[in-house]
């Protein structure tokens, strides 16, 4: 037989999932379900607990234990990076994952800091410099509403991008275009990248600075975005909450056999 806070979250989590009680609202107080004889204090602290180790509750104080929104954001893949998005329109990749979902983007969802640092090995290896080769670096943490979604931080070489609104530490996209119409004004227009994807456990400055719950992991993201030529102008890497995202690929499927020559 199942424990007494079992029972009581399965019972919650059906409520959950058949919608009485919707994303955004509030579940009764601790207080409340003990004076209705749903159990002992421990036992109602015991479920609200489960409930938010399976991402369907967060708890803060303040504002008791709210339902998790479940629709996680779409993260797309090659369409999220159409130049007609940045380079002719004022998109940014980001903000092309939120219109792709449904969902705005506000002012003040996305900060970042700006400095100058010596290249991590990774950096390093992937701008082609000597390990300690000065880099700017561009960290940017991206909320929805008041939840962080993910954390993007850029590194580029100096010669590429000092005097540009890439370095410029003022909150939000880097204007009209972001990033990578920053880029292509300065003369480099990029043309290929490449992501490769990594799933891992959460540093605890990540739990703290992502708000993730227990249990819950991350999604690192490296991005090198080369130029027409091969020259790197970009390498990222980024930390994703896992269940805050559903990546989408829609791509054409090679055929390298037909397009060899004869």
């Amino acid at each position: 037989m199942a424990p007494k806070w079992r029972e009581l979250a399965d019972k919650l989590a059906e409520r959950i999932r058949s919608g009485e009680y919707a994303p955004g609202q509030q579940l009764p107080y601790i207080r409340d379900l003990v004076e209705a004889g749903e159990g002992s204090k421990s036992t109602v602290h015991a479920a609200y607990r489960a409930l938010e180790a399976e991402g369907l509750v967060t708890s803060s104080r303040g504002h008791g234990t709210v339902v998790r929104e479940q629709a996680p954001l779409k993260r797309l893949g090659i369409a999220r990076y159409d130049k007609a998005k940045w380079r002719d329109g004022d998109e940014v990749a980001f903000i092309a994952d939120r219109v792709a979902s449904g969902r705005a983007y506000k002012r003040g969802e996305q900060t970042q800091t700006i400095s100058r640092v010596p290249a991590p090995p990774i950096v390093a290896q992937a701008h082609g410099l000597p390990e300690g080769a000065e880099v700017y670096a561009r960290a940017r943490l991206v909320k929805e509403g008041d939840q962080p979604t993910h954390t993007l931080t850029s590194y580029y070489r100096p010669e590429h991008v000092e005097g540009t609104r890439l370095v410029d530490p003022t909150p939000g996209p880097a204007g009209r275009g972001g990033g990578f119409r920053v880029l292509y004004d300065a003369g480099y227009e990029i043309d290929h990248m490449r992501e490769e994807l990594f799933a891992r456990v959460p540093k605890p400055d990540e739990v703290e600075q992502l708000k993730l719950l227990p249990g819950e992991w991350v999604v690192e993201l490296h991005r090198t975005t080369y130029t027409a030529d091969g020259t790197v102008v970009e390498f990222a890497v980024g930390v994703h909450a896992a269940t805050r995202f559903a990546w989408s690929y829609d791509f054409k499927v090679p055929d390298s056999a037909a397009e060899a020559p004869k």
